[in-house]
């Protein structure tokens, strides 16, 4: 950058001296007669040493055209460099600038179909930014949930007469209104800028452990609903944004040369709803991907070949989604509400599905089973997640999504709580999709 300046710098020396040697000798001004034009005028020529100046303009009555245009295109010249360096000089601003940011924080950069390249750097604690206000707003998103399960907790427990059930009800909720106190604490210390703030760091880890140590007692208090429930009536809840909440589905699945995968989903979330599943392969953690991450529409992946689909389900109501896809030609279809919105082809065409691989509800994989990352994850309910190796057919999908008949079940995976493990504070509930619909 300096060379190339430094060159146009020496370009606009030499065309200032040639103009001002032009000028020197060339523009005259009126110690002559008026020659009928009633106004000076500018006459350029050249003059002999022992030549009276007046009498050679005579002489000479056309200026002299070619000198006048070589002294237009050397002004032209000047102003052309003048405006590139000051282009250049904005250029190295804007350009020290980005360094400047690029050195105070390192974000991966966006991978294929809007997700983030894996850079081996991940955020333990599953959020994004960890600064105080963050900290608080996700404690408040968590103490929300926690309330939210107690509810439902205090309604089965009335339904059932169950003593053991509001004892421990009781016991949760005065846990809760000590955490949030605890973060009203921290709020008007953030406010009123106190010096407890130095131990944010410690304090964070008490609250955590606190809330770590309040998921596990409700976890063990919910057990006592899935004996009154069938197995296949239940959603999964996946309250925050963090890296840490998963659903892992107990068995791989086979090579796929078709699919159709079904699921209900509910969300409110912003930018972007997330991953409700992902299914990685040794040597290609994009191997199936269902995400919808920041601004980008929700998109299917295959191979890590992507096709956008159109589905908009962020508005907090549950939707019954579906995608069919065959390998021939790539051919695939896509269904919201039991409605087909958009299909495509040539999407990882003569590509089957390899098996052997991991399924993860909740999460995008970066690595085979792991490498999450809080910002792709999802945020809402999930149920009925159903996969079947060949293509159903419209009706089929649209009895599915409006409990026109029997449901059925995915023949490769099919809905059932003995088949996936849940982790970091992912919950299950009773679910009834037709009852969702009445």
């Amino acid at each position: 950058m300096q060379h190339n300046t430094h060159g146009e710098m020496q370009t606009i020396k030499k065309a200032i001296s040639w103009k001002l040697l032009i000028l020197s000798y060339l523009f005259v001004e009126g110690s002559c007669q008026d020659f009928g034009g009633g106004q000076t005028q500018f006459i350029c020529t050249s003059v002999p040493k022992d030549m009276d100046i007046c009498t050679a303009t005579l002489q000479n009555s056309m200026p002299g055209e070619d000198l006048k245009t070589t002294v237009m295109q050397l002004r032209e010249t000047v102003l052309q460099q003048k405006e590139t360096i000051m282009n250049q000089k904005e250029t190295i601003r804007e350009l020290t600038s980005k360094l400047t940011r690029c050195e105070g924080q390192s974000a991966p950069e966006p991978g294929p179909g809007g997700r983030r390249k894996e850079t081996g750097i991940k955020n333990t604690m599953g959020d994004v930014s960890r600064g105080p206000s963050d900290t608080l707003a996700q404690l408040s998103q968590t103490l929300q949930s926690l309330k939210q399960r107690l509810e439902n907790l205090e309604q089965f427990s009335r339904n059932n007469n169950s003593v053991q059930a509001n004892s421990l009800k009781d016991l949760l909720q005065s846990k809760i209104d000590d955490l949030e106190k605890q973060v009203l604490s921290r709020v008007n210390s953030i406010e009123d800028g106190k010096p407890g703030l130095r131990n944010e760091t410690e304090q964070r880890g008490r609250v955590e452990s606190t809330l770590t140590s309040l998921h596990q007692r409700i976890t063990d208090l919910e057990k006592g609903q899935k004996e009154n429930r069938p197995l296949d009536k239940f959603q999964l809840t996946f309250p925050l944004r963090t890296n840490y909440m998963y659903a892992k589905v107990k068995k791989s699945l086979p090579e796929m040369y078709a699919f159709t995968v079904c699921m209900w989903l509910k969300s409110n979330a912003s930018p972007g709803v997330g991953t409700p599943f992902s299914y990685a392969v040794p040597g290609q953690a994009n191997e199936l991907v269902l995400i919808e991450w920041g601004n980008n529409p929700m998109e299917i992946l295959i191979n890590d070949k992507v096709a956008k689909l159109p589905f908009i389900i962020n508005d907090g109501k549950w939707h019954h989604i579906c995608v069919t896809w065959t390998t021939r030609d790539g051919v695939w279809e896509a269904f919201q509400d039991g409605v087909m919105r958009g299909s495509g082809e040539n999407l990882a065409p003569y590509h089957p599905i390899k098996p052997q691989g991991v399924l993860i509800l909740g999460q995008e994989q970066d690595t085979l089973g792991g490498g999450f990352d809080a910002t792709q994850a999802f945020v809402g309910d999930l149920a009925n997640f159903h996969i079947w190796d060949r293509k159903l057919s419209i009706g089929e999908i649209y009895n599915l999504a409006t409990c026109s008949s029997k449901a059925q079940i995915g023949n490769v995976f099919s809905w059932l709580e003995s088949s996936i493990d849940i982790y970091g504070g992912a919950s299950k509930w009773t679910f009834e999709a037709c009852r969702q619909l009445n």
